[in-house]
């Protein structure tokens, strides 16, 4: 059994990256057959009879709150759009792969706090080429996409609700460790937030003749210090999470704290307080960074442990370098009849690169593949393949693949246009006139240099994996804005306002109706009239004498 966990601080263009992560490998009855959940010292019990009862291969989850800002900001260690994402790999041999999705996703729902029994064929897909498994699967599989299911909601809050069941998951919960730092008050108020669940079946050696499942939850967080009111770039630990590091988790084999200070070389320096005990470099890409090393477990704490870092001077604000690939995405057209969708994507490298690119568009917004266009530096250039299945109203969405050739240093320009329509009236959420959301487009290359690359490579779990990790290619897979369209939308007022009228209007004339109804009219009777005025005259007389009498 092995628990490792890690945080990783990067200075990146004046803002701060956190990310935890925390990896939990399983004993091999429960690598073999996730059926039997009986090493339940680290992995959590509740999360293993999901991916036992549902058979599920590989599983990852992302709840967000924020837009990462690839041009600013470089490449994130896991990549989320903003709301909900999940993908599934179901196991083979799975019956019902669409029943076994809605079972999940419900079933998800409840341990995450989280909206996802929203998630159900109308809204999911199996791509063919954007997602391929992380982890070790048969050759056949990785082909097979039918067993893959894709699914975001773009709408879904990020709050503590879904940190708190989060850190249950952990083998310490937020008793002990690095996650003692999540403090929801300050996680919450940050620029981006994200939570992540990564489950995959992994080697346990290199002649892989066992298997394990791997879990890592992870986070990632940008804090900004304009925000945070210091009116300088001074940080620390404490100043960020609202609390000192209490030790590391007893569980834990590894707990360390990674500080990137590349830019006290080549930008505004700062000093580390106290100082690091290590310093080490690597080189990933042609690109040297180097990194201070906290060891958790070796500094024997014995209270709160902070680490703080002071500039010796004012910020200096360079130019910042974009990295080669990224992206935007944007709403065209006026009026409530027609729109388009536009995503520019950005290569900044000196070699073309080939992206694939894909589309998830809710249903009830129809859109047109004759209307594709494809512009690259002012000229149309043909996508290299392309995949379209239209959507049907309530039970499919739009799918959209195409895989492109971006030319060297080029702006490319892919636009596709839509239909508004109408909908029927109980399909409009409570906010009609907040609009609908359409989830983000992700995009997939496979970068030639390391520039702003933090990611892990595909063979790794950890941060210290990262290190000197040269490859041929870096794996990115971009996330895009969300956007939000208005539909045309009734004027829900108008029913409020005739239902007020109505019910005066019969209240009203509910009195008149129910007198004329129920009681009956008769003529009056002239001599009883005149009898009973003599009889009241004559009772008047006898009164007006008694009282003569007495007087």
């Amino acid at each position: 059994l092995d628990d490792n966990r890690y945080v990783d601080l990067e200075n990146i263009s004046g803002k701060l990256n956190y990310y935890f992560q925390c990896k939990s490998l399983l004993g091999f009855l429960f690598c073999l057959e996730y059926r039997v959940v009986q090493h339940c010292h680290l992995f959590p019990r509740a999360l293993g009879e999901v991916v036992g009862r549902y058979n599920i291969q590989e599983l990852h989850i992302s709840l967000t709150e924020g837009l990462w800002r690839h041009e600013a900001w470089g490449y994130p260690v896991h990549e989320a759009p903003p709301g909900a994402e999940i993908w599934t790999w179901f196991k083979e041999g799975t019956q019902d792969i669409d029943t076994t999705w809605k079972e999940l996703t419900g079933a998800l729902s409840g341990l995450l706090c989280a909206s996802l029994n929203f998630i159900d064929a109308s809204n999911s897909l199996n791509p063919e080429f954007t997602f391929r498994p992380a982890g070790v699967v048969s050759s056949a599989q990785q082909m097979n996409s039918s067993l893959l299911r894709y699914a975001t909601l773009p709408r879904e809050i990020v709050c503590t609700e879904n940190l708190t069941p989060w850190k249950k998951l952990l083998p310490c919960d937020a008793k002990k460790g690095l996650s003692t730092l999540l403090n929801a008050g300050h996680i919450h108020n940050t620029n981006y937030h994200s939570l992540a669940l990564h489950l995959r079946p992994v080697c346990r050696d290199t002649a892989c003749s066992k298997m394990s499942v791997e879990l890592r939850q992870t986070v990632s967080l940008v804090y900004d210090m304009v925000i945070l009111g210091s009116g300088n770039q001074d940080w620390s630990i404490k100043k960020l999470f609202g609390i000192g590091l209490s030790g590391a988790c007893p569980l834990a084999t590894m707990s360390n704290i990674y500080i990137d200070v590349t830019t006290n070389e080549t930008g505004t320096p700062f000093q580390l307080s106290p100082n690091p005990p290590a310093i080490i470099s690597s080189t990933r890409g042609g690109y040297e960074s180097k990194f201070a090393v906290y060891d958790v477990k070796a500094l024997n704490i014995s209270g709160m442990f902070n680490i703080a870092a002071v500039y010796g001077s004012s910020k200096v604000y360079a130019v910042n370098l974009p990295p080669v690939l990224y992206a935007n995405r944007y709403i065209i057209g006026y009026g409530q009849e027609y729109g388009g969708i536009v995503t520019k994507i950005h290569n900044g490298h000196w070699k073309p690169l080939d992206v694939i690119y894909l589309e998830n568009i809710p249903w009830f917004i129809p859109v047109y593949l004759h209307t594709l266009k494809i512009v690259a530096n002012g000229k149309e250039i043909q996508p290299l393949f392309k995949k379209y299945i239209p959507g049907k109203a309530r039970s499919r969405p739009y799918y959209l693949e195409v895989a492109l050739r971006l030319p060297a240093r080029s702006t490319t320009e892919i636009s596709i246009e839509f239909d508004y329509v109408f909908l029927k009236w109980q399909e409009y959420p409570p906010d009609a006139n907040h609009g609908f959301y359409i989830g983000a487009a992700v995009i997939t290359s496979l970068l030639p240099t390391g520039r702003n690359y933090t990611g892990l490579p595909q063979d790794g779990s950890t941060i210290t994996s990262s290190f000197n990790a040269s490859r041929e290619g870096y794996l990115v897979q971009l996330r895009t804005e969300t956007l939000i369209i208005t539909l045309p939308t009734p004027d829900f007022s108008m029913p409020y306002n005739v239902i007020c009228l109505a019910c005066t209007v019969v209240a009203l004339a509910f009195g008149p109706l129910h007198n004329i109804t129920t009681k009956r009219l008769r003529l009056k009777d002239s001599e009883s009239q005149t009898s009973l005025f003599k009889w009241l005259k004559l009772n008047l007389r006898f009164f007006s004498k008694s009282k003569e009498k007495q007087s």
